[in-house]
């Protein structure tokens, strides 16, 4: 039981940062299956679907703005991947990680830079984790519909940074990035 690990929102002046533990059956076809960031939203919501029907197992871990932080983002990420991990209903043999840092949990693991362009477990993990931000952000959007979050998903647009000069900030911002205050 391989599981590959993503993570989605980074970058972002809002919202949390969200990470997904994938684990794909030995078998199977996954037509569609890419690094989230080369698939357009339509694509990705076919292959979320996709995967959530074929998947052995998906886990998922959030860290909210005020934990980012506290911790930093590069931290709040990895603890994200932990806890994605943590969620998963079954305990793997083995992790696949995005990225250059292994997690601090006890389980065989390799970090693969750029591994969701490498690996179909990663990739998966980095749509599962990019489609439920994506979703989490246009939630947020109703709450706070000055900040149009369903548009841009609380990066730093244009429109955001300018919602921010009129507004202030709200919960969901990230007071530690430079844009924010």
């Amino acid at each position: 039981m391989i599981a590959g690990l993503d993570e989605a929102g980074r970058g972002p002046l809002a919202g949390p940062v969200v990470a997904a533990a994938v684990v794909l059956p030995e078998k199977g076809a996954f037509p569609g299956i890419q690094d989230s960031k080369k698939l357009s939203p339509a694509r990705r919501e076919k292959a979320f679907a996709l995967l959530l029907r074929e998947a052995k197992a998906i886990g998922l871990g959030i860290v909210e703005a005020e934990e980012i932080d506290r911790i930093n983002i590069l931290r709040a990420s990895l603890k994200a991947m932990e806890r994605a991990v943590e969620n998963l209903s079954s305990v793997p043999d083995f992790l696949l990680i995005d990225g250059t840092f292994s997690l601090n949990l006890p389980f065989p693991q390799r970090a693969i830079p750029k591994g969701d362009q490498r690996c179909l477990s990663v990739a998966a993990a980095s749509i599962i984790a990019k489609v439920t931000r994506d979703r989490l952000m246009r939630g947020y959007h109703h709450q706070y519909p000055q900040y149009n979050f369903a548009r841009h998903k609380g990066y730093a647009t244009q429109e955001h940074l300018r919602a921010i000069r009129q507004n202030g900030c709200c919960p969901l911002h990230r007071r530690s990035f430079r844009g924010v205050t």
